[in-house]
């Protein structure tokens, strides 16, 4: 049987205020060793920093089929994929994000998972494009492994995710109610639930840039906490369990022993790691009272 390949492949990048930071994305998409044809759509979700006269003017335009689509119409990156992907001419959607950088084989590994399943994921790495501080603030997954949801399925980040526009058609659009975390958990588990099939792609590596400030850290993981506790609330009645109790016992234990007051011989815990591990168990609280349920 012939292995399933694309006519086109397109890579949807949503991006907000980016334009500092893409040309690293976009000449690491320019250096793909993947031989066949694939286009660029960079969806603007109403950036004020000129990028879309940084993608008009672009000298890898040409190269990469470059395109911009204006996605200012609702705030989220769910709402710039949903446009990006409609733009697409592609038969197989690749989403990554502006701000990371893949590596050189990335599209071609993604897309050869793909021949087997619906849709396929990607790992990622904090080593290159961060301090060795910064990357040991937030952990990943092993190149093999993907996170799976408590009673559900595997899910992925959608800053390396590939699917065909079959898939896409089945599941429908991108939930734009995520706004900030969460997104991709939800796409992947409704990829699962529309019975489709979710492979993974070890060798599709990409470079992921974390948050490289202590503020910047917080904000971003209480947000996202607070969004995993919307998503079991969405999810509890197909399956989906409440994180381990255990855990939430054990956390203020954690922390508190754990202070960054404290010398750190005593600790032995970076302050970045500890913020990361605080700002998870608040959010999680945060939305366990926004929700009015227990996922802590």
């Amino acid at each position: 049987m012939q292995a399933r390949s694309p006519r086109l492949v397109s890579i949807v990048i949503p991006a907000y205020n980016a334009a500092p930071v893409i040309d690293v994305q976009l000449s690491a998409l320019a250096a793909q060793d993947y031989p066949d044809p694939f286009e660029v759509v960079v969806s603007d979700n109403g950036s004020t920093d000129d990028l879309r006269d940084h993608i008009a003017g672009h000298p890898l335009a040409e190269r990469l089929r470059l395109r911009y689509v204006d996605a200012s119409g609702a705030r989220g990156p769910s709402h710039a994929r949903n446009l990006g992907t409609a733009a697409a001419a592609g038969d197989f959607i690749a989403y990554c994000d502006a701000d990371d950088q893949a590596h050189p084989q990335w599209l071609r590994e993604l897309v050869r998972r793909a021949a087997d399943f619906d849709a396929v994921s990607g790992p990622v790495e904090t080593f290159t494009l961060n301090s060795v501080e910064a990357a040991a603030w937030t952990p990943v997954n092993p190149p093999e492994r993907r996170t799976e949801l408590p009673g559900m399925f595997p899910v992925a980040g959608s800053c390396n995710l590939g699917m065909w526009r079959e898939t896409v058609d089945a599941v429908g659009p991108w939930d734009t109610k995520y706004v900030r975390g969460s997104q991709d958990v939800d796409y992947c588990l409704r990829i699962q639930l529309a019975g489709c099939t979710f492979g993974h792609a070890p060798e599709a590596m990409m470079a992921y840039r974390v948050q490289s400030s202590y503020r910047g850290l917080w904000s971003q993981q209480f947000a996202w906490a607070q969004s995993e506790v919307g998503i079991y609330v969405q999810y509890r009645d197909r399956g989906h369990r409440r994180r381990n109790p255990l855990l939430a016992l054990a956390m203020p234990a954690l922390l508190v022993l754990r202070n960054p007051l404290l010398p750190r011989a005593v600790t032995k815990l970076p302050t970045g790691t500890w913020i990361y591990y605080l700002a998870g168990f608040t959010g999680r609280i945060r939305g366990s009272i926004r929700n009015r349920v227990f996922y802590v």
